[in-house]
């Protein structure tokens, strides 16, 4: 890429070498569930749809958190008549963005980082702007933007401290990675700092595109009849749950039903194909689980629903007045708590959050959130909580308002990448 830096030519070499590899690794992948058999020719660079005319801006998110955080900037571009090309990697991201991607734009499964691939995505693609979200920071891509004269952007740039401890290992590379970046708008000053620090020549503060994302949607007739169907039942919801946090809400579950037999506990696990394993686990501890992916619903018999289907969070939202946000009891760094904040439901969380410091530590510092430690930590906080109803609303609304505070990143960033908008149509490519 940049003289000076054999790491990444390495790299490059190495990629183009294992081009025959990369193909059976996306075969492997289909197998086992994680590509999208009928659009597996995306990832390898063929497109699956038509450039539009004009000038084309192209934005990245790697996964269903990342992509989300994107689309507000998705609808300002489109409604400013620019044509917008989306791109993610998981096959969760895609059905998530097919319900909420806006007229105007397109979405394509983002290709592997593999020069063969790579040119042909851009050769069909053409950007005439590139935006990657959050830690996106691919190679083989940033070096043939960079040929090609694309300027390149870091939205909602986010670098914790332990991935900056592994690019400070590479200096060189990481220094050469980030100084092809037109700009980097960063999440926090920690994020613009550990940047700076890498080489990063042009960084400023946005703020995090996550706190202007609108609650996520769901049919008022669908959340009517939910409400209708748990009506008078204590309920909570372990939300985005990982291995080991599902077992712990099977016996948060136990533990509690001693004092609330009519207790209904929801888990929505951040894969959903886990939804099975999750019920046999429930039906094993004497519980009585119900799937919402094979159309059962919640009735009175049901003691642990299952919420293995994509894009209903915010119906489970909606019903419950208290979520534990997962990925935290367990060494994951936690999930994002701002779509449960943004509807006002009160907050619980594991001590494992480094992926959002910033936004936890502002939550519980709104006493919008409390942090527990384990299961028993856990059970002992959702007592309290379920048999004070007024307390969990008053931790709804300090959450709420204390997202809303943090708002403004969508206007700072679409101040700072106008220049580039403006700069598509004195070129004459409008």
């Amino acid at each position: 890429m940049k003289r000076g830096s054999p790491l990444l030519w390495s790299y490059r070499i190495g990629t183009t070498l294992m081009t025959p590899a990369a193909s059976g690794l996306l075969l492997w992948r289909r197998g086992k569930g994680k590509e999208d058999p009928t659009r597996l020719g995306e990832r390898r660079g063929h497109a699956g749809r038509a450039r539009p005319e004009g000038p084309l801006v192209w934005l990245h998110g790697a996964s269903v958190g990342e992509t989300l955080s994107i689309l507000p900037l998705v609808e300002r571009l489109t409604r400013r008549g620019v044509a917008v090309l989306v791109t993610s990697g998981t096959r969760t991201s895609a059905q998530m963005v097919a319900r909420r991607l806006p007229p105007g734009a397109i979405h394509q499964f983002v290709p592997l980082d593999v020069p063969l691939y790579v040119k042909r995505f851009l050769d069909h693609w053409r950007p005439d702007l590139a935006m990657f979200a959050e830690s996106e920071l691919w190679p083989n891509f940033v070096h043939a933007l960079d040929r090609r004269g694309v300027p390149l952007i870091l939205v909602n740039a986010r670098l914790s401290e332990r991935s900056f401890r592994r690019w400070a290992r590479v200096p060189r590379a990481a220094e050469a990675m980030l100084s092809r970046f037109a700009f980097c708008l960063a999440q926090s000053p920690g994020d613009a700092e550990r940047l700076q620090r890498l080489g990063a020549p042009r960084v400023s503060v946005a703020g995090n595109l996550k706190f202007d994302s609108p609650a996520p949607p769901a049919d008022p007739r669908t959340v009517a009849s939910l409400q209708a169907l748990t009506a008078g039942r204590p309920v909570w919801m372990a939300a985005s749950t990982h291995p080991g946090e599902e077992e712990a809400a099977i016996a948060v579950h136990r533990a509690l039903a001693r004092r609330y037999p009519n207790l209904l506990t929801m888990i929505a696990p951040r894969h959903p194909q886990r939804g099975a394993d999750i019920a046999a686990m429930a039906q094993e501890s004497g519980l009585v689980p119900a799937r919402r992916s094979e159309g059962v619903q919640p009735d009175r018999a049901v003691d642990l629903y299952v919420g293995d289907t994509i894009g209903e969070l915010g119906l489970f939202y909606r019903i419950a007045p208290v979520v534990f946000v997962g990925g935290s009891l367990v060494p994951h760094g936690g999930q994002n708590p701002i779509e449960p904040a943004k509807l006002g439901v009160a907050i619980l969380h594991g001590p494992h959050v480094h992926n959002f410091t910033d936004v936890y530590a502002a939550i519980d510092r709104a006493r919008g959130a409390l942090p527990v430690n384990d299961a028993r930590a856990l059970a002992a906080a959702l007592a309290e909580l379920l048999a004070d109803p007024g307390r969990m609303r008053t931790m709804g609304r300090a959450a709420t308002a204390a997202v809303e505070k943090l708002g403004g990143a969508l206007e700072r960033t679409v101040r700072a990448i106008d220049p580039f908008l403006v700069g598509l149509r004195i070129d004459g490519r409008d």
